[in-house]
């Protein structure tokens, strides 16, 4: 049977047990050569009957999930693919509510689930530049957070001090157009902050679109720096954010409409997941798209303490 490419061909692809099983190993070992991930030996025996390894150089048992975001979940394979499969092709992202009662899993269970998912859906360390041999890289930011107006009084006194944006958590984000989207939470918008990233991910010498906001004054020496002043234009020829504007759309999207509430400190994660989507939206298909986020489930474990932060670390 062809690999799936729709929701209906995953859920009859992956009801099988073994097929699950199968593919699950060889998206874990794409070479076929299961090597033990914790001593990396390739001497091993394989029972099938409980679809367990046991490692000849540590005399230990591994599956399919050891070293990976699975690993110590109960949760059977079936349902971790369908769960991977709703989460990165479902464009608004999909609550752990829905999640659960698809899967006959509790809410708990399945808020956990989504976020190891989203933990494999990490970029991880930004090795190449935006821009590089002078593109063009648009830079803006945003607020996420509540409305005071729409708060319960007891949730408005714990996260309402100020007016504004005040209590709202900042977001940077970089758009290389034809390219990928990167977004960050940052700790404030001031002019070391987001001059500091600005030169942390975009490349010497590309054509740089922002905003009006002060922080970026000084930024030509190295830059192609233009200007839109949103009191007067959204668009001026090729100087413009609406990029990153139409991707601040689908994230808050996403984040008021189907998650509602995200606590500050799982905004990254949420950030994750979005990016993911927008950067893999032109593959030819959802079976792509969920391929493309399979491949990055080994060396990613997350675990119930490290995500509720009783245990550092929270980001890693």
């Amino acid at each position: 049977m062809d690999a799936p490419k729709t929701l209906q061909e995953a859920i009859t692809y992956f009801s099988d047990a073994d097929r699950a099983f199968q593919y699950a190993v060889k998206l874990r070992w794409p070479t076929g050569k299961v090597t033990c991930p914790r001593c990396d030996s390739r001497e091993h025996s394989f029972i099938k009957t409980r679809r367990i390894w046991h490692c000849k150089g540590c005399k230990r048992q591994f599956t399919v999930k050891v070293g990976t975001i699975f690993e110590d979940s109960p949760i059977t394979m079936d349902k971790w693919m369908i769960a991977f499969w709703l989460l990165v092709n479902c464009k608004n992202g999909i609550s752990s509510y829905e999640v659960g009662r698809h899967l006959g899993v509790t809410q708990r269970t399945a808020w956990f689930m989504m976020h190891r998912i989203r933990k494999a859906l990490q970029t991880g360390m930004f090795v190449k530049k935006l821009g590089g041999d002078g593109g063009a890289v648009e830079v803006d930011e945003t607020f996420i957070g509540g409305k005071a107006r729409n708060m319960h009084l007891a949730q408005r006194q714990r996260r309402i001090h100020g007016t504004g944006a005040t209590d709202k958590a900042k977001v940077l984000g970089f758009l290389e157009r034809d390219g990928e989207v990167r977004a960050m939470v940052i700790p404030s918008r001031r002019k070391h902050v987001l001059q500091e990233e600005v030169k942390k991910h975009v490349a010497a010498g590309a054509a740089l679109y922002t905003d009006a906001l002060p922080s970026y004054t000084g930024l030509r020496a190295r830059y192609a720096h233009e200007v839109i002043d949103h009191a007067t234009a959204y668009v001026d020829g090729k100087v413009h954010t609406n990029g990153l504007e139409n991707f601040w759309s689908l994230l808050k999207r996403g984040i008021g409409g189907t998650y509602v509430s995200v606590e500050p400190f799982h905004l990254f994660r949420y950030l994750d997941e979005q990016t993911f989507r927008y950067n893999n939206r032109k593959l030819a298909n959802d079976g792509e798209r969920f391929e493309a986020a399979m491949s990055h489930i080994a060396g990613r474990r997350l675990t119930f303490n490290q995500l509720t932060g009783k245990e550092l670390p929270l980001h890693q």
